[in-house]
């Protein structure tokens, strides 16, 4: 089987709910993903957007995802108490989740969340490490990926 990466909230090349977005409640959506491959030891998660005006734009970065999970909840953000996963600061300078915020009139964006298995059970980067950084530290680790793509236009 492959590796997939779902959500409850909108299927793939589908439109992300308000819900989600950065002008909207701001949480992240529920992802599901299965047949994760052999020799998993842990997850990253990145969310992109290579529609953003001044090039690839990312939302937000997730990694040390525990091999067992198969799941991030709707919500999942940097110091919840239940949560002891890694966040790089996206590129608006936060730790955590921001959804879609194209401009006004720009289009639809194509927002892909991408989760990686890795074959480390943690990758070392501290609490600053930018997302792009923390894929960099990610690359020589990674074993599969998979992808999840969703879009969302400010009117």
């Amino acid at each position: 089987m492959a590796f997939t990466l779902e959500s409850p909230a909108f299927s793939d090349g589908g439109r992300i709910p308000d819900k989600y977005a950065r002008d909207g409640q701001n949480v992240s959506p529920p992802l599901v993903w299965k047949d994760a491959p052999a020799g998993t030891r842990s997850f990253v998660l990145v969310v992109e957007d290579p529609d953003a005006p001044s090039g690839l734009f990312r939302h937000w970065g997730v990694y040390d995802i525990a091999a067992e999970r198969d799941r991030l909840p709707e919500g999942t953000t940097a110091g919840a108490k239940t949560e002891s996963l890694g966040h790089g600061v996206n590129d608006f300078g936060n730790p955590h989740y921001d959804g879609p915020q194209p401009p006004k009139g720009h289009g639809v964006h194509h927002y892909h969340f991408r989760l990686a298995a890795l074959d480390t059970e943690t990758l070392h980067c501290d609490g600053k490490a930018k997302v792009g950084d923390m894929l960099e530290e990610a690359r020589p680790h990674i074993i599969a990926e998979a992808e999840l793509v969703g879009t969302y236009e400010n009117g």
